[in-house]
């Protein structure tokens, strides 16, 4: 979802999806309430969001579109390539594939069926209708609004890059919302998924320009305390709350817990019959549903564990962790790198002769890949597949080398002092224990550089930690959006509160008296 809203001689523009609509609507009312902001308008992704925006009595929108909506008319759009080629002239990057490419729903059916399914819904000549009806209905929306400023949280479908493009190109100001891999910090950044402003003042800090004794304090504890006892930015991906074992999977199978999953089952099938728009774009069939799980119960219940290898230390190793999809960090960000299997065959085949390539599974994706995907891995004869009940942590601690595409595991080694390969883009690039691989012809040279001539810069480490820590507020958004899906904003409201005192006053935005 779009929100707008007017301030003096300012319009902006609030990109919110799914349930972060809940947590958007919550920061309007702030800026409302503190900052004087009353005029509004929105571009809902889904109907439940929509509906509550148009029930709430808090803000008057001025309109609000909805793009269940909108999707549906690419049927009747007649396709007009003219427009199509003109539109690739204006926004392609360089060609307008990227737009379909990153759209799991639309190119990939993902979403609405469970990974790794992977069979596209729509043909060719469909896929390019939905990009003419969207790209048309949000560049009219950008037309019709004129907003000063862009604030995104993600860029994740044809929709939402478009929007970011169009903006750009009509010189509006962007403002990504982002976690900064630090606690539960959240920063600001105007170039996803760099952190902008944090690099400002990185560059000022590095050039003695600046000095912040209190932010450099708290980052030199946070980087202390996390070696001593590394802790993840975000809980909810760890092998503790992630069902990583059979057991744990099939824990729904107890008494009192079968009998919820088969209420919530019996609900699905329910809220389905009873709904009237049963063809939005992002309506989950029920039998896809229970069928998709069904599968991936059977894929645990057959087991992995005659796949996994044994963790020795003493041996010189690499460490790849596999990275959740679909996501952004593999979709967007890593261009042509996205096949992780064909990647890790690359980087085993670029080690050194006396080493080993150790890939994890990331928690969350416990179930959902084939055996077949592990198989192909244990084909390569210097890798180990190593346990998704095993903390990354422990495997980074004792790594020769990490190599990511845009992962977590990436910031986390070098808080840990270990060189870093990736293949994406991602804010730690900005610092030179990270080298990003441009040219995968390249990738042994560049293993041979990181493991015989990797320096540690702590000076650089401090002063970027220190950067983020005074672009940043403590918020944990993830929890509020996530977790609880907007439930409970009104007791994050303070949280909340702080993170919209940071947004205005990158717009200039002043307390009303």
């Amino acid at each position: 979802m779009f929100i707008c809203f007017r301030n003096k001689l300012m319009k902006a523009c609030f990109l919110l999806q799914r349930r972060f609509a809940y947590v958007g609507h919550a920061m309007a009312k702030i800026l409302s309430e503190k900052y004087g902001v009353n005029e509004f308008c929105g571009y809902v992704s889904v109907r439940a969001s929509f509906d509550f925006l148009k029930s709430q009595k808090d803000i008057k929108y001025s309109a609000l579109l909805l793009d269940d909506e909108i999707h549906k008319k690419f049927k009747a759009e007649p396709l007009d390539y003219n427009y199509l080629k003109e539109l690739e002239k204006r926004f392609g990057m360089p060609n307008l594939w990227p737009y379909i490419e990153m759209d799991r729903v639309v190119r990939r059916n993902q979403l609405l069926r469970e990974y790794p399914y992977d069979t596209p819904p729509y043909t060719h000549e469909e896929m390019l209708k939905i990009l003419q009806v969207k790209t048309k209905a949000i560049w009219k929306f950008l037309q019709k609004e004129r907003p000063d400023v862009l604030i995104l949280t993600v860029v994740a479908d044809i929709a939402t890059l478009f929007l970011l493009n169009a903006a750009k190109s009509m010189g509006v100001r962007v403002l990504f919302l982002k976690p900064a891999r630090v606690g539960e910090l959240h920063t600001l950044t105007e170039d996803f998924p760099n952190l902008s402003f944090a690099e400002n003042v990185f560059a000022k800090l590095q050039s003695g320009a600046m000095s912040l004794p209190e932010e450099k304090r708290r980052a030199e504890k946070f980087l202390k305390e996390f070696r001593e006892k590394p802790s993840p930015y975000s809980h909810q991906d760890t092998p503790d709350k992630k069902p990583v074992s059979k057991r744990r999977q099939f824990a729904f199978l107890a008494p009192a817990k079968f009998l919820i999953s088969l209420r919530w089952t019996l609900k699905v099938f329910i809220d389905y019959a009873k709904n009237p728009h049963k063809d939005d774009l992002f309506v989950v069939k029920p039998w896809h549903y229970v069928w998709d799980r069904l599968k991936r119960k059977a894929r645990v219940l057959i087991g992995f564990e005659d796949l996994y290898d044994e963790i020795d230390f003493r041996e010189n190793y690499a460490f790849f962790p596999l990275q959740y999809e679909p996501e952004a960090g593999t979709s967007v960000f890593s261009k042509f790198y996205t096949d992780q299997l064909w990647l890790i065959q690359q980087i085993a085949r670029s080690l050194p002769v006396d080493f080993k390539l150790y890939v994890k599974e990331h928690p969350a994706m416990y179930g959902y890949r084939s055996r077949r995907f592990y198989k192909e891995l244990k084909k390569i004869p210097n890798l180990k597949l190593i346990r998704p009940t095993e903390w990354s942590f422990d495997l980074i601690k004792h790594s020769k080398l990490i190599a990511t595409i845009t992962g977590t595991s990436g910031w986390e080694g070098i808080l840990l002092k270990k060189p870093i390969i990736t293949f994406g883009d991602v804010f730690y690039n900005k610092l030179p224990m990270a080298k990003k691989c441009e040219n995968i012809n390249d990738l042994p040279y560049l293993i041979k550089e990181r493991v015989e001539n990797f320096h540690h810069d702590e000076k650089k480490l401090i002063d970027f930690l220190t950067a983020i820590y005074k672009e940043s507020v403590d918020v944990d958004l993830i929890k509020i959006w996530e977790i609880e899906g907007g439930a409970h904003v009104e007791k994050n409201k303070q949280a909340l509160t702080a993170y919209v005192d940071l947004i205005a006053e990158k717009l200039d935005l002043k307390p009303r008296n």
